[in-house]
């Protein structure tokens, strides 16, 4: 019989949760709270007492309902032993075999639970109940690592479109059996299973991990194959309507024709090349661009300058308003990053034989200038964002340490605290995460004083 009943631990895990506090010392307290009374419903032994879960409680929260505590008790008190003798008309042999194989069976299946507490003091004194669950980990591995490796060849190796559907398809296979698999159990290596069975994998927690990382990457590979497939098709399609239209337009109209074909050379060179789309768009750049400088002339070489001073202003502008007010975060920054590699870009395009050349360079040194600060705003956003991402890593860590009273050490708490402070100091001002890095020190230094 576990000491704590679920039902009298949900008593008081609700009274603990309707206390409100924010200060760090107040939630290291809680958390120390339930993280005893969840170790008192897994330990077998005589049900605790009023007296008992008093003691295990107040110490740390002294302003805990004295009401809560008398249920609690109540609702952990050992049910009164009955006898429910059932009378039936089958002989007792038969019943007694019956119940035997019942709990055999029902023995295997609780054994089999995905339940960390029962699957590994089940593994080290009767591995052979976990038959089942060898058999079907054996399964989901095999099959996740061959449908990985399947996925890896058709994704970063692809040549057609229709290899990377499929491979699509085989990333998402594998991604399922991947979580079928107990990650928490991988280091159980079955011994006895494998030596009848042959088995040949190694449970590790790198290797789970790996695969893991794998189908990731070849998700965000599809993702970004998707894209560039989007993009490809919709810059052949412009410029087949752009080449038509030119065929046929005078004066004004021809101009916006020209600008329209430039645009989707444009749109063909900016599909990453890493993708199977920008390696197709790559060998359609040749012809595109010399359709275009046959057709347009010297004439349009002045238009194209225009147009990509236009083009760099409105990249330009873009970057200078975004969508969201700062601070921004990373993703955000490298977003506006982008638009100004974009308006350089544009900018280092225009010839010195043109005639808006000297323009070009006086906007190509101020866009220079500003890129410069945003790429040092997006280090500073990084190395805050690990800062703070550090000290809350730091901060669980205390929590952690001080779940048993008893054991903690006030000089070691106190020097976490002070590494935790030294931490968040690094959040340098006007990022993401200063505001809230400012709170958590402000809390750590209470607790520290």
């Amino acid at each position: 019989m576990n000491r704590l009943s679920q039902e009298a631990f949900n008593i008081l895990q609700t009274e603990i949760q309707t206390h409100t506090g924010r200060d760090l010392a107040w939630q290291v307290q809680r958390e120390i709270v339930l993280r005893r009374l969840e170790k008192l419903t897994l330990q077998k032994g005589t049900p605790l007492g009023h007296a008992d879960l008093r003691d295990a409680i107040v110490d740390l929260l002294p302003d805990f309902k004295e009401k809560a505590i008398r249920s609690a008790a109540i609702a952990n008190r050992p049910p009164s032993p009955r006898w429910t003798g059932i009378k039936l008309g089958i002989p007792f042999k038969v019943r007694l075999a019956l119940m035997a194989l019942g709990t055999a069976i029902g023995g295997v299946l609780i054994a089999n639970l995905p339940i960390p507490a029962i699957r590994f003091p089940v593994a080290e004194a009767a591995p052979f109940l976990l038959t089942p669950s060898y058999v079907s980990m054996e399964h989901h591995y095999r099959r996740a690592i061959a449908l990985v490796e399947q996925a890896d060849q058709l994704v970063n190796q692809s040549t057609t479109f229709e290899d990377l559907e499929l491979g699509s398809t085989k990333v998402k296979d594998a991604q399922q059996h991947l979580d079928a698999l107990p990650v928490w159990f991988l280091g159980q290596y079955p011994t006895a299973y494998c030596q009848w069975s042959n088995c040949y994998w190694r449970f590790t927690q790198d290797e789970f991990r790996a695969a893991r990382q794998d189908v990731a990457r070849m998700e965000s590979t599809l993702f970004q194959e998707h894209n560039a497939r989007t993009k490809l098709v919709k810059a052949e399609q412009a410029l087949a309507d752009a080449k038509q239209a030119s065929q046929q337009a005078k004066g004004a109209e021809q101009r916006k024709t020209l600008s329209e074909w430039q645009g989707a050379i444009d749109s063909l060179e900016q599909i990453p090349s890493q993708t199977l789309a920008g390696r197709m768009a790559q060998e359609k750049l040749v012809a595109a661009k010399r359709d275009f400088e046959q057709t347009t002339g010297a004439q349009v070489a002045h238009t194209l300058s225009t147009n990509l001073i236009g083009a760099a202003k409105q990249f330009a502008t873009a970057a200078q308003h975004p969508d969201q007010k700062p601070p921004h975060d990373v993703g955000q920054l490298r977003a506006i990053e982008d638009l100004w590699k974009k308006a350089i870009a544009r900018l280092d395009r225009i010839s010195e034989r043109d005639a808006d050349y000297p323009e070009a360079q006086k906007l190509l040194v101020t866009y220079t200038k500003v890129l410069a600060t945003v790429k040092t705003q997006i280090q500073a956003e990084e190395d805050s964002t690990r800062a703070y991402a550090q000290a809350q890593q730091l901060t669980q860590q205390l929590i952690t340490s001080t779940e048993n009273p008893f054991t903690t050490n006030r000089t070691q708490v106190s020097g976490r605290l002070q590494r935790i402070i030294q931490v968040l100091e690094k959040v340098k001002p006007g990022t993401t995460t200063y505001a809230d890095a400012q709170i958590l020190m402000e809390s750590a230094k209470k607790r520290l004083n």
